[in-house]
């Protein structure tokens, strides 16, 4: 597999070549940072783990250069850092047993220009040999800039690939802003419960985050168990750990679909969901 940055890292845990861990591929996950996948597609890691007819891969596009940082890795340089970064991704690779881990190594920069077609041609090449039949994107009601860009990139190539290899479906996850407030019959709720030890060991492969100043792992977790007990209030829990998704499918089948429009409709329905409610209750 050649990308367009020479530095891209291409990883398969047990040893296949790149093609024929990516052809293996079943579930996929288009992430901005190292550490996302495991906050955002645990879903489709527990899914395939431990199974030979399911696997699992994850693409990282930035370099991670920029985070915060705090302790051991106060005084360490962007590029340190990176390097650090790539090596944890790494590791959540050979723990969650992926069919491959790549990182393409761009800037955040480079992926918010839209004009630059590298970041989208080096997805098409990933989607056309794995062809999944499941895709986890960043929601494009999250909050951070890159997010929401990697998955605007991540959106053209799906809609380059054949109809016929497109996924069956696509998700839009929670990381920097959950989606609780997505209306209920909207909300792709995603059993997480399996495996809470793999889940937590995870999220805590990235020691540069977590000890650099943010608890990721208290948060994801906390979160999980948060929506499952909050899902439905007239019910007793089936799952201890759900995450959240928007179905981002039918931007994918439809590309005449805008997404500022797809997605506001979800909070329009939020909204008037709100306003019915108080109306109901005599509220004004």
């Amino acid at each position: 597999m050649q990308f367009h940055n020479p530095t891209a890292d291409v990883f398969v845990p047990d040893g296949l070549t790149p093609e024929a861990a990516l052809a293996r591929t079943t579930h996929l996950c288009f992430c901005a940072h190292q550490d996302d996948i495991e906050i955002m597609a645990y879903h489709g890691i527990a899914e395939c783990y431990g199974r030979e007819d399911r696997w699992f891969t994850g693409v990282v596009v930035t370099n991670g250069a920029g985070s915060p940082r705090a302790g051991i890795y106060e005084k360490f340089t962007d590029e340190e850092m990176q390097k650090v970064r790539r090596l944890e991704q790494r590791k959540a690779a050979h723990v969650g047993d992926y069919a491959c881990q790549i990182q393409l190594d761009y800037s955040s920069a480079q992926v918010k220009d839209p004009k630059l077609v590298a970041v989208v041609e080096d997805m098409v090449k990933i989607l056309r040999v794995a062809r999944p039949r499941i895709v986890y994107l960043h929601n494009f009601a999250d909050k951070h800039d890159t997010h929401v860009a990697v998955s605007l990139r991540a959106l053209e190539a799906l809609r380059r690939v054949a109809p016929e290899h497109r996924p069956a479906k696509v998700y839009g996850c929670e990381v920097w802003r959950d989606l609780d407030w997505l209306p209920d019959e909207d909300k792709q709720a995603l059993p997480v419960s399996a495996r809470p030890n793999l889940a937590a060991a995870l999220v805590g492969v990235f020691d540069s985050q977590i000890s650099g100043g943010k608890r990721y792992d208290l948060a994801t977790l906390g979160r999980r168990t948060a929506n499952a007990t909050y899902f439905a209030s007239h019910a007793t829990d089936v799952e201890t750990a759900l995450t959240f998704a928007m179905d981002l499918t039918p931007l994918v089948a439809d590309p005449s679909l805008s997404v500022v429009a797809y997605v506001t409709g979800f909070i329009d329905k939020f909204r008037a969901d709100v306003e019915a409610r108080v109306a109901r209750m005599g509220g004004s």
